[in-house]
């Protein structure tokens, strides 16, 4: 909990007590469920708060509007972390796996989420009520295939968010035609000797 706190704050996140005890049992759960379902191959702990929780929470400050999709969630991230942090923003995280999807829903109603809604299913065939302000995805392939599966999601005005590592700048010069980079912010996560960046794309 001290190392989260502290990656944390070097984010520039001020979480209180109850948002840091309330990802420390995300993690501890995962952990949990990881012996009985094939969650991530992240498991060590300190890996789990660097790889996982504050890696998640490297986008926070980059994300616009109030309706955020977390697009490929996987297990939960980023969308879990972020919604734990952030419960100003309404968190719709979207996996095509179910055992991922139940580990989220338990998640939710363990942590008393509020503001988080898991949707099984594919991105690209998923049609929201309401669109998006953000469109998240980490690891979910090139920036091409995130506009492809993903870019229906942003409403006027939105933004995509890339999670990448380096730079990707094959990716950059691919982008579909009505889309461009409006910015490719880099991050640094505590804890780990990586390049990271995020990558914000929007229409043209």
């Amino acid at each position: 909990m001290s190392r989260l706190a502290a990656g944390a704050a070097r984010l520039g996140i001020a979480l209180v007590p109850g948002q840091i005890e309330a990802l420390a049992t995300l993690a501890a759960m995962l952990a949990d469920w990881n012996t009985r379902v094939n969650l991530t191959s992240i498991t060590a702990p300190d890996e789990v708060v660097d790889k996982h929780l504050l890696d998640s929470l490297s986008v926070l400050s980059l994300l616009k509007g109030l309706a955020v999709a977390d697009v490929g969630s996987g297990a939960g991230f980023p969308g879990l972390p972020l919604a734990i942090a952030d419960l100003d923003r309404r968190y719709t995280l979207i996996e095509s796996t179910g055992k991922k999807v139940k580990f989220i829903h338990h998640v939710v109603e363990r942590l008393a989420l509020p503001n988080v809604d898991a949707v099984l299913g594919r991105a690209e065939s998923y049609k929201p009520v309401r669109l998006f302000d953000s469109v998240v995805a980490r690891a979910l392939g090139s920036l091409a295939e995130f506009v492809r599966v993903a870019g229906h999601l942003a409403g006027p005005g939105g933004r995509l968010f890339a999670m990448k590592g380096r730079v990707p700048e094959g990716e950059l010069k691919a982008l579909p035609a009505g889309w461009q980079a409006v910015a490719v912010h880099p991050v640094a996560i505590p804890g780990l000797d990586a390049e990271r960046c995020v990558v914000e794309l929007a229409r043209v």
